[in-house]
């Protein structure tokens, strides 16, 4: 008769009996463990020391982290199906980024994660899909469209009210396609909400860590500060009519029902007039490649240097001479630019110069140059930096709903459950 030995025996009912990680949440194909909530509610613990009394009671706490558990894992599958992945490289430099924004070495980050109670490789973790999530949400940049008639408008509205808006909302989501049963309890949850609020049993802040749906609910629902074009235009009139403390609401919007509270104004001050200073320069290039290595380039642009030196003139030699085919007709003529428009080597030898100086061969990733600075001017660009400004508001106005919109889709077509001790408990979508 064969027999284990006695100590394997002992060695694997040991290991039969350890206990297995409990699971939070299942999520699709992959699973929330409870080591990951507990880590997150630590930290949102951590962030509101002091403060502990604005945070809901434990169980609704780790209720609003896990939802916020779920969307981060659907977003990361979702990137992943779309083909974006973070390298170890790009990892690793983040990681140096982050230790020398703070001062510490790659072992002074080790020990600072510690004393936080955080592993290195739970860091890595948690921050590859942060970059995997906002590379998801970069996606959407390229649907996003802002017309110079939008501009236009926003410029109007900005020269009437140059105010801007502190707000804070909360959201009791609703799925796409919502029953009129689901669209009555959503109501209905909005009003106890609002309820609530008035009575004042809870401030604005409480109730939306306790009841919101919406991804800033453990941030009190703050949305920060906005100006008009940066406030949905569904009831952007109506927040100028409020005054601070009030509350907007219930509003039906695309996610849901919203409450909206005006927290603080204030005015945005005209900007000053912007200028840049720009400079007019020839330049002749000289290039390194498979054809002409660094000697025969060297040796090239010195020739031609020498020539402008003795008496050439600097167009006629970049007619003949430079191997740029965009400035070569014109002289080497490059117009009007920045300093900093062709990288810091280029700009320096510009601004090093005086009007009608030459330069001597200096060297780029392009090859050898010389170049003539011709004239410097100082260019208003205020009208042009503003309008850019109003653009970027309005792309991240939109951004924001459109990306909201997706992840109230995303999470009302994924299988969740939460887990309650061992009974598993499907959580209606």
């Amino acid at each position: 008769m064969l027999s284990l030995p006695v100590a394997g025996v002992a060695q694997e009912a040991q290991q039969q009996l350890q206990p297995v990680e409990r699971i939070a949440a299942i999520v699709d194909e992959d699973v929330i463990l409870q080591s990951e909530l507990d880590l997150a509610v630590r930290n949102i613990l951590a962030q509101y020391a002091g403060r502990e009394n604005q945070l809901p009671p434990r169980p609704v706490l780790e209720r609003q982290v896990l939802e916020r558990l779920v969307l981060n894992k659907l977003q990361v599958a979702r990137a992943r199906q779309q083909g974006v992945r973070v390298s170890e490289q790009e990892l690793n430099q983040t990681v140096a980024a982050i230790a020398q924004q703070n001062g510490l070495t790659l072992d002074g980050l080790r020990q600072r994660l510690a004393a936080d109670g955080l592993s290195f490789e739970e860091f890595r973790r948690s921050l590859a899909e942060e970059i995997t999530i906002q590379r998801l949400r970069q996606n959407f940049i390229s649907r996003i469209n802002v017309s110079e008639a939008e501009v236009d408008a926003a410029l109007e509205r900005e020269a009437s009210n140059s105010r801007q808006y502190r707000l804070a909302h909360i959201l009791v989501a609703l799925p796409d396609g919502a029953t009129p049963e689901q669209i009555a309890t959503g109501q209905r949850k909005i009003e106890g909400i609002l309820n609530v609020i008035n009575k004042g049993e809870m401030d604005f802040a409480a109730a939306a860590v306790r009841y919101s749906d919406s991804p800033n609910a453990l941030e009190g629902g703050d949305l920060g500060w906005r100006s008009l074009d940066e406030i949905p235009t569904a009831f952007a009139q109506q927040i100028v009519n409020l005054q601070p403390g009030q509350i907007l609401g219930p509003i039906r919007g695309p996610s849901g029902f919203q409450l909206l509270r005006l927290s603080e104004v204030r005015d945005s001050s005209e900007a000053p007039a912007q200028t840049v200073t720009e400079y007019h320069v020839r330049h002749i290039l000289v290039r390194v490649n498979d054809r002409q290595d660094e000697a025969t380039a060297r040796a090239k642009i010195d020739t031609l240097r020498a020539r402008i030196a003795g008496g050439a003139d600097f167009q006629e030699v970049a007619r003949e001479a430079s191997e740029d085919n965009n400035t070569r007709g014109q002289g080497g003529d490059l117009g009007w630019f920045p300093a900093d428009a062709y990288g810091p080597e280029f700009g320096s030898q510009v601004t090093a110069l005086e009007d009608g100086q030459v330069s001597q061969p200096f060297r780029t990733d392009a090859g050898w140059h010389i170049i003539e600075r011709l004239a410097q001017r100082e260019t208003d660009v205020t009208d042009e930096n503003r309008r850019a400004r109003v653009r970027d508001t309005i792309g991240r106005r939109k951004l924001e709903e459109e990306y909201e919109r997706y992840l109230q889709e995303l999470r009302g077509e994924a299988y969740v459950v939460f887990r309650a001790g061992d009974r598993a408990e499907p959580v209606a979508n």
